[in-house]
């Protein structure tokens, strides 16, 4: 056990509280005091909600207070979603919530009981003074916090403020369920989450959380009521929710929702815990909860560990990735709410479902489990046939059919000799066809030598390349009848003349390598890469020629479908990007203008390409750097490739600059595919991070996508699409096996893993 005889915490909130309750049950001669600048009544916000798992640690560490929280909790297993006056209610989730004034309470007397000593109305001494005097500071004086503020060159926070605001609110009266109803008012859309949290002795009560763009607050004029005509204003728009019935206030101001991330969580014997250390947005309800379970784990490594600094490094350890788990799906329920207007226009139940899955923590498979009529409904409308999943629904591009939903996402694999595909190329596209994908791609194929990433890149810039893609297309067609295979093009700009990936990623080439071009003179990488040379306007005429040379190629080859390369920083997306593109002429500045030369040469080769063969453009949706691509220029740039006929919108990010902090996470793209798609209703192809067949069910009953491609499972697993088919059960034909195989459509049996149990007892 770390020695903390003195032990010092700012903030009186469940956190702190909590914190300072379990070090002094887990040993009583520690001194604890706690600093709470409010009264023990005051409290803001209504109620919080706590979820079995954070409960179970709770009963595990204080017995004494989960009886307390146990006493009090209300309980419900239902959500209810209001979508245009109709009302879907989903079953089998399970909440419990209390009120926060009442879990104060609770913490309050176990720490008096304790002998934990609660200085009220008081603030805290700045933490460098008192961690001279204390052995452990514990600062959870919250989303504010003065601690981490004082030491930010340490603690390194990062703060982003968000796009809607919202105002805590409490009608005197329990709902039924968790509610969220949506108002499309003259002023834009606005949505109300409100649940119980109080249905005994002292009153029933609800939390009623109102939150709208802030756009939209503004021109519904709520910058301009005091909180009092907030709270009236509300009810009134929200009437029916409320049956009719008022909703109070308690120091309810309307803010932006501010997501806390820091470096570091602890300096010398500081620590930061709760929404001092890390915030997630209210709609996943985690705020107490990741306090709580903050306190838990700090309390359970310096019990654990025997110096402290070792402690404190095993609860950052130890916490970090549950909380960056959970900010990143707060994050992705934030947005969802964030473009609410995009979804309005959904049917009811496909709305209903993108809310429950929103944050991609429930998913379709477990929401079966939870309420199979409410799935199986969902599924219906989405036009599944009986015992067929949603990936294994047909779709339909212009005169091509994919009879499911997953693609094999485009792959470089560096193996071409001189831009020709060879055995490699034969072997790895047919066994992917082979495994039951709708769609395979090829890699980017390149439309010149100078085009080239590297020089094992596939091209179609010779006859001898196009004599090879057609002996892959011809395997595909006649071996694997059903399956549509795709040809990317593209040109890889300033990002060429490198190593393959295994050799040095973006690394140059030492020997051997070609000028570069690129839509203005800006290397990748500054001081290792090549400077390339600003198109002029005979250059931009060749390579478009180039493009369209290659597409001729591409059709004579058997292709079913053509995707243009407009992403991740080569030739076409470095003039789409304000990044990479600082041209003054015709061809830079504006996004118009940025776009010019892109939508020439989609043009171009959509004059060529058959008529009923689809074309789609891939995109960065987001430069994941400040200054670049916005997702509301992301839509724009999609909105012009739609309009000049393109099929679909390949929907990926990043890789335009070297200096890029994506925020990787599972379907972490997803949702710029589900904003473009929603705000346009164009067809969209989903990627990033997509790695389970229950995912790809989930964004495509959600809405979000109408195609998943899939890259690294494919990898891993050629027959990834067939295995998937066999996972739950489904033997139609969208994912027939080949005739070769099919004796190996189950899995084969496995050695007695167990000895078997007794039938009778004798006595």
């Amino acid at each position: 056990m770390a020695r903390v005889p003195r032990v010092a915490v700012i903030g009186g909130g469940p956190g702190g509280l909590y914190a300072a309750a379990l070090l002094k049950r887990l040993d009583p001669a520690r001194e604890i005091t706690v600093w709470e600048r409010n009264t023990p009544d005051d409290t803001f916000g209504f109620g919080v909600v706590l979820s079995d798992e954070t409960l179970g640690g709770i009963e595990h560490a204080d017995p004494v207070v989960h009886r307390a929280l146990q006493a009090e909790f209300v309980r419900w297993d239902t959500i209810d979603i209001v979508h245009r006056g109709r009302t879907l209610t989903s079953g089998g989730h399970g909440f419990a919530a209390l009120g926060r004034r009442r879990l104060l309470e609770i913490l309050h007397e176990r720490c008096a009981s304790l002998g934990v000593r609660l200085r009220f109305r008081t603030e805290a001494p700045p933490a460098a003074q008192l961690a001279t005097a204390y052995d452990l500071v514990i600062a959870a004086d919250g989303v504010h916090s003065l601690t981490r503020a004082a030491h930010a060159e340490v603690f390194a926070p990062t703060i982003t403020t968000h796009r809607c605001r919202y105002v805590w609110l409490a009608a005197d009266f329990a709902l039924d369920a968790f509610r969220f109803e949506t108002a499309e008012t003259e002023h834009g859309v606005m949505q109300l989450h409100g649940y119980p949290y109080a249905n005994g002795a002292g009153g029933a009560r609800s939390t009623v959380i109102v939150e709208m763009r802030e756009e939209v607050w503004r021109a519904a004029g709520f910058e301009d009521l005091d909180e009092r005509q907030s709270a009236e204003r509300c009810a009134k728009i929200f009437a029916d929710a409320l049956g009719g019935r008022p909703l109070r206030a308690n120091a309810s101001s309307w803010t932006a929702f501010r997501t806390v991330v820091n470096d570091r969580w602890s300096h010398g014997n500081t620590v930061l815990i709760g929404d001092a250390a890390h915030t997630a947005h209210f709609s996943i309800g985690s705020g107490t909860k990741l306090a709580v379970e903050d306190a838990l784990a700090l309390a359970a490594c310096i019990e654990e560990r025997p110096e402290l600094p070792d402690a404190l490094a095993a609860y950052e350890s130890e916490r970090r990735p549950v909380v960056e788990s959970t900010q990143r799906a707060a994050a992705a329920s934030l947005r969802w709410f964030e473009e609410l207007a995009t979804y309005t226009d959904q049917p009811p139940r496909q709305f209903a479902f993108g809310l429950l899955t929103r944050s991609r923590r429930v998913t379709h498979d477990n929401l079966r489990l939870r309420d199979p009529a409410f799935s199986r409904a969902v599924e219906r409308d989405f036009g599944c046939p009986p015992g067929t999943p949603p990936m294994f629904t047909p779709f339909r591009l212009r005169g091509l059919t994919l009879r499911n939903r997953v693609v094999v996402s485009p792959m470089d694999m560096y193996s071409a000799v001189d831009g020709v595909p060879g055995d490699f190329h034969l072997v790895h596209l047919g066994a992917r066809a082979l495994g039951g994908a709708g769609l395979v791609m090829t890699e980017m194929v390149c439309v010149s030598p100078e085009g080239r990433i590297t020089p094992g890149c596939a091209g179609l810039y010779s006859r001898e390349q196009g004599d090879g893609w057609r002996r892959v297309t011809d395997f595909v067609h006649t071996r694997s009848p059903g399956t549509a295979i795709g040809v990317q093009l593209g040109h890889a700009g300033r990002k060429g003349a490198t190593r393959v990936m295994w050799e040095g990623m973006d690394e140059p080439l030492p020997v051997g390598g070609w000028p570069l071009v690129a839509a203005s003179p800006l290397p990748y990488r500054p001081g290792v890469s090549e400077v390339p040379h600003q198109l002029d306007r005979r250059q931009l005429d060749t390579i478009r020629e180039q493009f369209t040379a290659a597409a001729r190629r591409a059709q004579r080859s058997g292709f079913d479908l053509l995707e243009l390369h407009c992403a991740h920083g080569y030739l076409l997306s470095g003039f789409l990007s304000p990044l990479t593109n600082r041209r003054t002429d015709a061809y830079g500045g504006s996004l118009t203008a940025r776009l010019r030369f892109p939508l020439e040469v989609f043009d171009a080769i959509r004059a060529d390409w058959p008529d009923d063969r689809p074309m789609t453009v891939r995109i960065s949706a987001t430069d994941w750097a400040p200054g670049g691509t916005t997702p509301e220029d992301a839509v724009e740039i999609a909105r012009a490739f739609v309009a000049h006929g393109a099929d679909a919108i390949d929907v990926s990010t990043g890789q335009v600059v070297a200096d890029e902090r994506p925020e990787f996470g599972r379907s972490y793209q997803t949702p710029f595919a589900d904003l473009i798609r929603n705000t346009l209703s164009v067809p969209v192809i989903a990627v990033g991070a997509i790695s389970s067949w229950d995912d790809v069910n989930s964004l495509l009953l959600a809405g979000r996508t109408d195609l998943c491609a899939l890259a690294r499972p494919h990898l891993h697993d050629p027959q990834w699409t067939l295995h998937a088919a066999g996972a739950q059960g489904y033997e139609g034909p969208a994912a027939p096996w080949p005739l070769p195989y099919r004796a190996g459509s189950r899995p084969p049996p496995s050695g007695r893993a167990d000895d078997p149990k007794p039938r009778l007892t004798l006595r």
